[in-house]
């Protein structure tokens, strides 16, 4: 097979944990992966001369970092000309004008946006468990806008970056523990405006001692909800949403979850678990940081934008 009449694409940023998981999961895609040499990944002009000659440049780069590169690329179609199409894995633009949201399943007419977008923003890991549970909700009238959402999620340490998984396999690690105790995490912006929400959710994140993996759990007072609604509404609501999505899936309530064992797959998994005698419910999600979380979104949002057939979930 001539590797370069396959579409091309360039990860900036490709030795970090996002890069390569996205580097590694693209061997199941056609896709002709280009490499800048180890000691010009810095250099504007040889970045510039990459980006110039690909169809897609997947950013796995801090904020920053991903923004001048944005203007580096928006820059080439200033100039008249090739400039790629952009998958950003940063946090950088997942709220900004301009940027599609790159999560399919969140609308129906979402896919289609993602496949003719110039710009798409990759969603981060604890959104989407948040935006999966709660915009089917809001959006179907169950859960009102201005609902006090709480929301509890542990990941494993693989999200934490490079120095935080060094601690965990080097020293062991703590075996649990809380983090953006300021109520500020970059990832409220987005959680709260793709999930429907009027205000920001208190959103309490931990990491535990295990590599991959992630639980969000969101609990809900029934009563606070439109009268009359039952956990059995917020179940019908969900499955009626992602009915026929091959990552997504809506079992039946259980009576524990272990957050790793969708660990190396794109899948995630959302429940409804509900007392009606206390008018108590808690609706959880289940996914792999680093794949639905994370790389995972980014190959089915690579294919989209590239016209290719999305490969199965693992």
């Amino acid at each position: 097979m001539n590797t370069h009449a396959l579409p091309s694409a360039f990860i900036d940023g490709e030795a970090g944990t996002t890069g390569l998981g996205i580097r590694a999961r693209l061997e199941r895609l056609p896709v002709h992966v280009r490499s800048i040499a180890p000691e010009l990944r810095k250099d504007p002009e040889a970045r510039r001369e990459m980006m110039a000659s690909v169809d897609l440049v997947v950013l796995c780069l801090p904020d920053a970092a991903a923004r001048d590169a944005v203007a580096m690329i928006d820059g080439l179609r200033a100039q008249g000309g090739h400039a790629p199409r952009v998958l950003d894995a940063s946090t950088a633009f997942r709220t900004a004008p301009g940027w599609v949201y790159g999560f399919p399943e969140m609308r129906p007419e979402q896919a289609q946006a993602i496949r003719t977008a110039t710009h798409v923003t990759n969603p981060g890991c604890y959104p989407t468990g948040i935006i999966g549970l709660l915009h089917p909700l809001v959006a179907a009238g169950l859960v009102p806008a201005d609902y006090p959402v709480t929301v509890n999620a542990v990941s494993g340490y693989s999200g934490g970056g490079r120095a935080m998984i060094e601690a965990h396999e080097r020293d062991g690690g703590p075996a649990f523990e809380l983090y953006g105790l300021s109520l500020q995490h970059k990832h409220l912006p987005e959680a709260t405006v793709y999930s429907g929400l009027s205000r920001a959710p208190v959103f309490v994140p931990s990491v535990g001692h295990f590599p991959q993996g992630m639980i969000v759990s969101i609990p809900l007072h029934l009563d606070l909800l439109p009268k009359g609604t039952r956990g059995a509404d917020l179940h019908a609501a969900l499955v009626a949403h992602y009915r026929g999505s091959d990552r997504i899936s809506v079992p039946d309530a259980c009576a524990s979850l272990c957050a790793d064992t969708l660990a190396g797959t794109d899948r995630m998994e959302l429940r409804v678990h509900v007392n009606e005698e206390h008018r108590q419910a808690v609706l959880t999600a289940r996914l792999d940081n680093l794949g639905k979380g994370a790389s995972g979104a980014a190959i089915q949002n690579i294919a989209l934008m590239l016209g290719l057939e999305t490969p199965s979930p693992v």
